[in-house]
């Protein structure tokens, strides 16, 4: 037996794999006429403890094995009924560009080859997008949760300097304390710690009623810290928040950090995007004043997981808080070793994958304007929930429709428990997967619209199962 890991009979493999391919492209043809969710029986899971395998199996035999024990209990993203939380749906094209990208098998995290190009270039799309300077930086990451804590990292480099890096917190003249709504996502507030600054010196803001923060009580935040000798860096302002899809007032935000000297950082992991829509633009004035900016591809934008990406005003200071000496990352002249700047020089991981070409298909075959009339459309999808949830003698609002996120709950009289029994019992029999969150210390049903596959007949179907729900699960 051969010990290299290529094919015996490349033919075969060959007819297995266009088989499995079409399989693929069926499932997502076909997406809509499965259950949303499913959850995997007791043996299927059973399937997954078994040992580590020691000898090999026909391939034909294992991508049975997907289509039977895998393929069916994925967690649904794909159908248009799926909207519990802000998950992209993909698309077939960024599945054949993860296929290549996955045949490429290109190290991204540096040396001479053209994967460094192709992220290049989205950092140049994204400079244009959200209208930073020239000489901006950008980096891919596995999401914005990663690219939050590395905005971070950086806003600590600019208030202390490089040497931070070496000398850590213990160098620090007084306490860092950081702002963000009180409703901004969790990860931001696990970054301070990841960077031990520690959450206890993140100070969340209140938000109004439409839950977008309060630049008054921002104001006395900063003004009291350094009143008591504390020394504020950083100001973070979310585009979308995770519970209603508020946007904070980003414009405020900017001149707030401008007027004490603090770095700027927007979370935008979906509603950054939002820029790709002239109708929704609008909604962001401010996001092209900030330091950096956190956002997912493979939310809006569809791009299959994981497309983290971060985008930094300062390409020096980006650099500057990543960047390594070590001899093995010289750069030569020419040859494979040659470039000036390499991802790892803007984010701690050397081993990346080729996250930007499935960008960059999606970009290239759908354009800019199309995934941003997508992104329109799922907003006045929601909309349109709202309207139908309007006259419900059952259901009501209970906050703003901001983007694309749908908050309601059963109206009083009826049992607050009962929401979660009506998110489950959907999920359960695979006609829609919403979720719940909880708003004003009470339990909501949370409706993310986020795919391009769903349309108003997706939506009258899903407040006709909420209906029937509803009734057959309350006294």
């Amino acid at each position: 037996m051969s010990e290299d890991l290529d094919p015996q009979d490349w033919e075969a493999f060959r007819r297995h794999s266009h088989e499995a391919l079409d399989g693929m492209i069926d499932f997502l043809r076909t997406t809509r006429e499965r259950p949303v969710w499913q959850n995997a029986p007791a043996h299927v899971r059973q399937h997954f403890q078994t040992p580590l395998p020691r000898h090999p199996r026909e391939f034909a035999a294992v991508l049975e094995d997907f289509d039977a024990n895998i393929k069916p209990y994925a967690v649904g993203n794909t159908h248009p009924l799926f909207m519990g939380w802000v998950h992209g749906a993909g698309t077939p094209v960024g599945m054949i560009a993860e296929m290549l990208a996955g045949g490429l098998n290109a190290n991204c995290g540096g040396r001479n080859h053209i994967g460094i190009a192709v992220e290049n270039q989205i950092t140049q799309w994204a400079v244009e997008l959200f209208g930073f300077p020239q000489g901006a930086s950008g980096v891919f990451t596995t999401g914005s949760s990663a690219a939050n804590f590395l905005g971070l990292l950086i806003a600590r480099d600019a208030a202390m300097g490089h040497e931070i890096r070496r000398g850590g917190l213990t160098a620090a003249d007084a306490q860092l304390t950081a702002y963000a709504s009180a409703h901004a996502h969790g990860c931001v507030a696990q970054a301070t710690e990841l960077a031990g600054i520690g959450s206890l010196h993140l100070r969340a803001i209140p938000a109004d009623a439409a839950g977008a923060l309060r630049m008054d009580l921002l104001e006395d935040a900063i003004e009291g810290d350094l009143a008591a000798g504390r020394r504020p860096f950083l100001i973070v302002g979310t585009a979308g928040t995770v519970d209603t899809g508020a946007i904070d007032p980003l414009q405020g935000l900017a001149a707030s950090a401008k007027k004490h000297g603090l770095w700027f950082h927007v979370d935008g992991a979906f509603g950054a995007l939002a820029a790709l829509s002239a109708t929704l633009r609008p909604r962001l004035l401010g996001i092209e004043l900030a330091d950096s900016i956190a956002l997912d591809f493979h939310k809006w934008a569809h791009v299959p997981y994981d497309a983290g990406f971060l985008l930094a005003r300062d390409g020096a200071m980006h650099r500057g808080t990543f960047a390594d000496a070590a001899a093995y990352l010289r750069r030569a002249p020419r040859g494979l070793a040659a470039g000036e700047i390499w991802p790892c020089d803007l984010g701690p991981d050397l081993s990346r994958g080729f996250r930007a070409l499935k960008t960059w298909f999606t970009f290239q075959v759908h354009g800019a304007d199309k995934i941003g009339g997508a992104i329109e459309a799922t907003c006045e999808h929601a909309r349109y929930l709202g309207e139908r949830l309007a006259p419900s003698d059952i259901f009501e609002l209970r906050a703003p429709i901001s983007l694309n996120i749908v908050c309601f709950a059963l109206k009083a009289g009826w049992p607050d428990q009962a929401n979660e029994a009506i998110v489950i019992d959907l999920q359960e029999r695979g006609l829609a997967a919403p979720s719940t969150t909880s708003l004003s210390g009470r339990p909501v049903i949370r409706a993310a619209i986020v795919n391009h596959r769903t349309t108003r007949a997706d939506i009258d179907q899903f407040v006709m199962a909420l209906d029937e729900a509803a009734r057959r699960l309350t006294p």
